[in-house]
């Protein structure tokens, strides 16, 4: 049979993964987003279902003026003696973790641990929790460090040691540490998270080594594959199916164009078929590369790997498909399966602030999105918004002369207006409508039998090559106010996101 990457579509990067029972569970970076840390499930690695967030609470996440692409980096999702157990970075206060007893349940308060670094993960063995991340170790090596926790409390029981120092490719990160057979193995990421990502991995007969890398290294990376849509391969985690058979999760991105490449839908999960030989070491992908279409024998003919064409209030939870920016006023949002009501506040979209925003991935790049918005007060609209500096938005606005609609264009430090429409202030509630293809977005409003059309914007300026970052596009429902709260909420109906088939 065949499958299709990527098996999560949109902004979901930093993919770990672990199997419990009949079912895998992974997690992923939210960065600057609340709740924090999506959460997916599955039952045969290529249908995945989100059930939540892990950091739900404000007690768990402060992301108060944190800028794009801050917040929370690269989790790691364990499993130990009926507990699972979260462990991440939040880059202003450091590495924690959380744990649930129930995965569909509330999870900790951070419990935290003193090591620094990113990207942390943990091993479990014969009672011992062993705690792995970047960065310096205690003595002051840079590489990879290992330390033993307190597995209730966080605190370290033994130094951080440096373990490896990788292959020698820039920004050694995303360790994770396995034990399969007899073997230890320690897999990590090179490259940066860009054209020049790889996997990489070492083998030990310890878990604190010396650990030897695998003479073919990296085991996996498209940065010799000039041209080709799938780009940014690393960052992986291994896991084994219930047939035995072993695979890496792993983030790339699908790019757009040959000479003038970029990608705008952000970082997304893939799977990636792993075959370990008798020596013990093991290859992955096509040749060590990952492909969009991947045919194996290892998945049944009978799993049909569906995939989700259109989106609206009443087949989406605003609780566990949808997402805020960082330290949302709760009482500014209202929604039913009919409808969302958003007050607006003077934090705009282009502020480091909580706008009132509530926002969906981008999953593919052909896309229709419409939104029928009633504005008593303020601006709302439809964003699409890649960060603070970058989005493109298309709204109606109350005035003092009347009801106006608008679009506005927002690449790093210009922002303008180029387009408005004005209107009687007792018009009739507005259809706001947004066509997206690989290299455009086409805007339109429509108000009964009239259309009004803004013109056109290249999907490129909303795209990491050019606003940078780590995150991408999301299609938001917004409200603001001009300097002030807007005291009435704007009401959205009828909202629809509609995907063409990749």
């Amino acid at each position: 049979m065949f499958y299709q990457n990527p098996i999560i579509r949109g902004f979901y990067p930093d993919p770990s993964i672990c199997r419990v029972g009949n079912k895998y569970y992974l997690v992923c970076s939210s960065f600057q987003y609340f709740p924090g840390v999506p959460l997916f499930e599955s039952e045969d690695l290529l249908n995945w279902e989100q059930i939540g967030y892990c950091l739900t609470r404000t007690s768990q996440l402060n992301l108060q003026d944190e800028r794009a692409s801050g917040g929370i980096y690269a989790p790691t999702l364990r499993y130990c003696d009926g507990r699972f157990y979260m462990v991440t970075t939040n880059v202003h206060t450091g590495n924690f973790y959380v744990w649930t007893d129930d995965i569909y349940g509330e999870w900790s308060d951070p419990v935290f641990v003193e090591q620094g670094g990113i990207d942390p993960s943990l091993f479990f063995e014969d009672g011992k929790a062993y705690f792995i991340s970047n960065g310096k170790s205690d003595d002051g090596v840079t590489g990879i460090t290992q330390c033993e926790i307190d597995i209730e409390t966080g605190k370290k029981l033994t130094p951080g040691r440096n373990i490896w120092c990788g292959t020698g490719g820039r920004f050694l990160e995303g360790p994770h540490l396995y034990k399969i057979g007899k073997a230890y193995y320690l897999m990590a990421a090179e490259g940066g998270t860009e054209y020049g990502h790889m996997v990489v991995y070492a083998k030990s007969d310890s878990p604190y080594g010396p650990f030897e890398g695998y003479s073919a290294n990296p085991v996996l990376t498209n940065r010799d594959k000039g041209g080709y849509p799938v780009q940014g391969v690393g960052h992986a985690d291994l896991v084994q199916d219930f047939s035995g058979n072993w695979w890496l999760v792993h983030l790339a991105f699908r790019q757009i164009g040959y000479f003038d490449m970029y990608h705008h839908l952000g970082r997304e999960v893939f799977l990636t078929p792993v075959t370990f030989a008798d020596n013990g070491w093991f290859t992955a992908g096509e040749n060590g590369t990952a492909v969009r279409k991947v045919e194996t024998n290892r998945i049944s003919d009978t799993v049909v790997q569906n995939r989700k064409e259109v989106y609206t209030f009443s087949n989406t939870s605003f609780q566990k498909d949808w997402c805020m920016l960082r330290t949302p006023a709760s009482e500014n949002y209202q929604f039913t399966a009919e409808e969302l009501r958003l007050t607006g506040t003077a934090v705009t979209l282009s502020a480091c602030g909580s706008p009132t925003f509530l926002g969906l991935r981008q999953k593919e790049m052909t896309a229709q999105i419409s939104c029928e918005i009633s504005v008593p007060k303020g601006e709302a609209g439809v964003t699409l918004y890649m960060d603070e500096n970058h989005h493109y938005d298309l709204a109606v606005q109350q005035t003092e002369s009347g009801t106006q609609l608008l679009k506005r264009v927002c690449v790093g430090d210009i922002q303008y207006i180029p387009l408005t429409e004005s209107l009687p202030k007792t018009a009739a509630p507005v259809t706001l409508q947004i066509t997206a293809s690989p290299n455009n977005y086409t805007f339109c409003v429509q108000i009964g039998e009239k259309a009004y059309s803004f013109g056109q914007n290249q999907t490129k300026y909303l795209s990491t090559e050019v606003a940078g970052g780590f995150t991408g596009v999301m299609i938001g429902l917004y409200a603001q106010g001009e300097q002030q709260s807007c005291g009435k909420p704007a009401v959205f109906r009828n909202f629809s996101c509609v995907y063409e088939k990749p």
